[in-house]
């Protein structure tokens, strides 16, 4: 697939290193210019772009910015992606650490992913958001492997959420269907999956002890 990744970072950059690897045409961006991937061009084969030319043909495209980084994307970001582009969100909300307060989150119940959705104008996957970088390059397995970690991933366009299930399949890890975006709370910084490495059955189960309630660590 044609595939846009925006942010180069640790997630970005170990998502670049094995979509590539898995033979997919990815074009990667960041906020510095693409004069500043030229090693990780070289490293991958990936075609360092403008943060406004990664989503052109794209029908993956990976938006992994800072939250507080998201309004400042070009507006008709995603004007030239193909059509039916699953759009995947592995942003986080650290109000403390980073972000700020962002009111339409704290005050307006929304979860960070449909901020970005309403951000962006356009339904988002989230995937990635509690997943160690690390992880992406050195825990994935074989379908099958009895030490293959799960991943949750919520949206609300099924169509997306199948193509973005069907890739981390193939980047070598299961998933589990964390519902749709109102419902992505369950996997928010702080929550039991968050950070969690283990199979489907504990990621079943740590989605499903998740409480509403954004811990105070999180809250602006």
């Amino acid at each position: 697939m044609k595939i846009g990744i925006i942010g180069a970072g640790n997630i970005g950059g170990n998502l670049t290193r094995r979509l590539t690897a898995l033979g997919h045409d990815v074009s990667v961006a960041n906020s510095r210019g693409p004069q500043t991937l030229t090693a990780l061009a070289e490293e991958t084969g990936a075609t360092p772009v403008t943060v406004g030319e990664a989503a052109r043909g794209a029908e993956v495209v990976v938006v992994t910015v800072p939250l507080k980084a998201v309004p400042d994307l070009p507006s008709g970001l995603l004007d030239g992606a193909a059509d039916g582009v699953a759009v995947i969100d592995t942003g986080n909300y650290y109000p403390q650490q980073r972000d700020g307060r962002i009111a339409a989150i704290e005050d307006g119940g929304l979860t960070e992913s449909r901020w970005t959705s309403q951000q962006i104008g356009h339904p988002v996957v989230k995937a990635f958001n509690g997943t160690y970088a690390q992880d992406i390059l050195d825990r994935h397995r074989p379908a099958g492997d009895p030490d293959r970690m799960a991943l949750p991933v919520a949206g609300d366009d099924d169509a997306a959420k199948r193509v973005v299930r069907d890739l981390v399949d193939a980047l070598g890890f299961d998933t589990v269907d964390a519902g749709g975006i109102d419902e992505s709370w369950r996997q928010q910084p702080g929550t039991p999956v968050y950070g969690l490495q283990k199979g489907l059955d504990a990621v079943t189960e740590a989605l499903a002890e998740a409480s509403e309630e954004r811990p105070a660590d999180f809250r602006g």
